[in-house]
């Protein structure tokens, strides 16, 4: 073991394999759980989220500097207590078998949601409860069991969560390891029976290459550059103020935050205009203003102010939205304003990166096809967004244009429907959960087929072959000539 790692990360990295087979022979020796252990797991999870919330929303602005205590009350506890609600509350359903009756004559057959077994699950930071948890409910609605590996960006919000998950659940059931870089990786190495990252997407090629090694299956949530396109018939007012508001939401740091919009030439001032009256009536002040997220940390918070200022060497124009005698840019609160950057050009680091900041490139087109052209010759994203009320152009953008989700004529809220798949395509993921979709993504689908105790045609499809045999190939492939 390398003298680099820290000694706490090695005792960690040492104990990993006692962990993955404890839950995996729990696994083994109680068999899949029923309802209502599983309603039961759901409801300690609830509890521990609810009656904790200030305490996680306490270390999450510690460790963000500054976060918005609503931000982190409604988007990292809330919605999850939605979430699992909405699990106990269908899950009787969802582990009902689908019945596929008279596949021949006298036999039967069935899809049965059996458990995967053990579940890796790998978050982020940006949001450091929800995508953490978020997953979890779906992997104990499908009756598994699940190691979470936290970031260790964010630490006291991971070792808060370790420790009241530790209070709460038996760590055969569900336990959570914390540590860096090299925990990380011996996580991701381990023989999981499926796992899940939520992160960037050179990372997440990582991961998929290790879990690849031990043919665990992935689902991996990753981010992009999702775009807006505001379209020539949208409520400008409208439409400007909905994407700003999402936009500056954790300031950016949202990995289905609108990383560039698309404007019709003609609307880009009043675009600017109604831009700064949205970002003055939401932050009338930013400095020292509780309501506004600062950029995690120091090397995060260089890295964006780098786009920026890479962006104005190479010809864009910077109009941060900022109150009059406030610095734009201020290092030592890790904040940065809400900016517009203008008058972009191929090289600008801002159009190849990914943001994951309060900047937001305003690229201008002519016509539909050219905002659908730009899109198309980027990576697939992991969320679109539509402005409009042409119904035909919306159907072309949809058409057209491939995404994890899309939501219309608003930011983000295809995430807030429980109903709804959330996962990418292409770089910017693989697979889907929430609801319905990650119970079933966190179970296997195991076919059972109950053969009747007669069955007339066997003498026809075994050896020996006979003349009755070539009848019936005969007839059956009459039966699919081409019409």
């Amino acid at each position: 073991m390398s003298n680099e790692i820290p000694a706490a990360d090695q005792t960690v990295i040492a104990d990993l394999p006692r962990l993955l087979k404890l839950q995996k022979d729990a696994v083994l020796k109680d068999g899949a759980p029923n309802l209502a252990l599983r309603r039961d797991r759901l409801a300690r999870l609830s509890a521990l989220l609810h009656d904790n919330r200030h305490k996680l929303a306490d270390a999450m602005s510690q460790d963000f500097g500054n976060r918005a205590r609503a931000t982190s009350l409604l988007y990292d506890v809330l919605a999850l207590l939605g979430s699992i609600a909405h699990t106990r509350e269908h899950l009787h359903l969802w582990m009902q078998p689908d019945l596929h009756p008279d596949p021949a004559p006298g036999a039967y057959a069935r899809v049965e949601y059996q458990p995967k077994g053990v579940v890796g699950v790998v978050s982020p930071w940006n949001f450091p409860v929800q995508l953490a948890i978020g997953p979890i409910v779906g992997i104990l609605a499908a009756g598994n069991r699940s190691l979470l590996k936290p970031s260790e960006l964010t630490p006291a919000t991971s070792e808060l969560q370790k420790e009241l998950i530790a209070a709460a659940f038996d760590e055969s059931e569900l336990s959570v390891v914390t540590g860096g870089p090299a925990v990380g990786a011996a996580f991701t190495a381990l023989a999981f029976d499926h796992m899940i990252f939520t992160g960037s997407t050179v990372v997440g090629k990582h991961v998929a290459h290790a879990a690849a090694d031990n043919l665990v299956p992935v689902t991996l949530e990753l981010g992009g550059k999702s775009p807006a396109i505001i379209s020539h018939s949208a409520d400008l007012e409208q439409a400007v103020s909905r994407l700003l508001t999402a936009k500056v939401l954790n300031s950016g740091q949202l990995c289905v935050s609108p990383d560039y919009t698309l404007v019709p030439e003609d609307k880009r001032e009043a675009f600017v205009e109604i831009a700064n009256r949205t970002i003055a009536r939401v932050f009338p002040t930013q400095t020292d203003n509780a309501d506004y997220t600062t950029i995690v940390n120091e090397r995060h918070f260089n890295r964006i102010n780098g786009l920026i200022e890479d962006a104005r060497a190479k010809g864009a124009k910077i109009v941060p939205l900022v109150p009059a005698g406030e610095a734009p840019v201020d290092p030592a609160t890790r904040r940065i304003a809400p900016t517009l950057v203008l008058d972009t050009q191929p090289g600008q680091q801002i159009l190849e990166e990914e943001i994951f900041g309060p900047l937001l490139p305003v690229i201008t087109y002519t016509t539909i096809d050219e905002a659908i052209a730009y899109v198309n010759a980027r990576p697939r994203p992991l969320a679109l967004y539509y402005f409009g009320k042409d119904a035909l152009e919306e159907r072309l953008v949809l058409d057209r244009t491939t995404s994890g989700g899309v939501t219309i004529n608003d930011c983000i809220s295809h995430l807030s429907d429980e109903n709804l798949p959330f996962g990418g395509v292409g770089d910017s993921g693989q697979g889907h959960y929430h609801g319905v979709y990650g119970f079933r993504t966190f179970s296997h689908a195991k076919a059972v087929y109950r053969q009747a105790d007669l069955v007339p045609a066997a003498a026809l499809v075994s050896p020996p072959f006979s003349e009755s045999n070539r009848a019936f190939l005969e007839q059956a492939f009459a039966a699919f000539a081409p019409k």
